[in-house]
């Protein structure tokens, strides 16, 4: 596995700026503290400085040198604004509703990325998923090829040899019916995230039929979205619509599907909505023995990222190098 030695390695040489939105949070803090004492991310904190000190201080973590910013004293507010008017003027938004809204540190810790004053953010904590996503989609906005921000998780698991285990699942928390299109560019995009940890993607789409074996509206559309997958990004390995068994066991693979050369080594998994995604990520995480980091934000201009609000500080940590390994 591209493991977090390898990208801590790369963001040495490198090093990036990440916002964390919330704080005064200590799961936050102590995350700052670890990443203060290294050399390859420049944590940079939002909210009131003496809150955020005293917080630190109560609970025993040295964020001494960490940026803070605080949206009431922000020296480049007006171009804030000013931009924040800019990119929202199809909704009429006036310079006072601007102000109002940047006091909130969603969107605030956004729009710092935005105007290039930090590489990636990471929230959630306290905050719901989509108020980590809705700030980034209004104001950093999908890429140019991608029309819609979905979500994947990277699992985890020692192996006997050694070396680990990586799966990659998608999308487990954005799309709740995501349609072939969206499926597709789904695929393309947890594929590419996959090979940051150093998978080399073979990529199924999940359903309850293999290869025809089955018959209804949700086969067709997954059957229907790994075809667009395959002219989206030929050079990948996609297969579909393919089961479970078929996708991870070679011989389940050599009954149900013999001429598949990808069944039963499948490593990323697609799923069909959003119940199947959650439910098999947590049952490989629960069961299986799996770390599960994610959810990792897909489609963005910039790395945005979104924490579990049970998250620990172990978590934090991971999630904000994996997210400025995205930078």
């Amino acid at each position: 596995m591209y493991g977090f030695g390898d990208m801590i390695k790369v963001l040495k040489k490198s090093p990036k700026k990440i916002v964390f939105t919330e704080g005064t949070d200590p799961r936050i803090l102590e995350a700052a503290s670890r990443l203060l004492a290294s050399n390859f991310l420049h944590p940079i904190l939002v909210g009131n400085e003496d809150e955020i000190f005293d917080a630190s201080e109560e609970s025993g973590f040295n964020i001494r040198g960490a940026e803070i910013i605080d949206p009431a004293k922000f020296d480049r507010m007006d171009e804030m604004v000013e931009m924040f008017c800019e990119l929202r003027k199809s909704k009429g938004v006036t310079p006072e509703q601007a102000k109002e809204t940047l006091s909130q540190a969603n969107y605030f810790g956004t729009m710092l990325v935005k105007m290039g004053m930090a590489d990636a953010l990471l929230g959630g904590a306290t905050y719901t998923t989509a108020d980590t996503v809705r700030p980034a989609l209004q104001l950093i906005k999908t890429k140019p090829q991608n029309s819609i921000v979905s979500s994947v998780y990277i699992l985890v698991r020692p192996r006997a040899t050694g070396e680990n285990e990586v799966l990659a699942m998608a999308d487990c928390a954005i799309n709740i019916h995501p349609n072939e299109d969206e499926l597709a560019e789904i695929a393309v995009e947890a594929a590419e995230c996959a090979k940051i940890f150093g998978v080399d993607p073979k990529v199924a789409f999940l359903s309850y039929s293999t290869f025809g074996s089955g018959e209804g509206e949700d086969v067709d559309k997954m059957r229907n979205a790994a075809q667009k997958a395959k002219l989206r990004a030929p050079e990948l390995e996609i297969e579909g619509e393919m089961q479970f068994d078929a996708a991870v066991s070679p011989r389940v693979a050599r009954t149900k599907c013999p001429d598949s050369k990808l069944a039963g080594h499948i490593n990323t998994f697609i799923f069909p909505d959003i119940n199947a995604g959650n439910i098999g990520y947590k049952i490989a995480q629960r069961l299986g023995s799996f770390e599960a980091y994610g959810p990792i934000l897909l489609g963005l201009n910039s790395p945005v990222n979104d924490l579990s609000r049970g998250c620990n500080a172990s978590e934090v940590y991971s999630m904000a190098i994996i997210t400025a390994a995205l930078a």
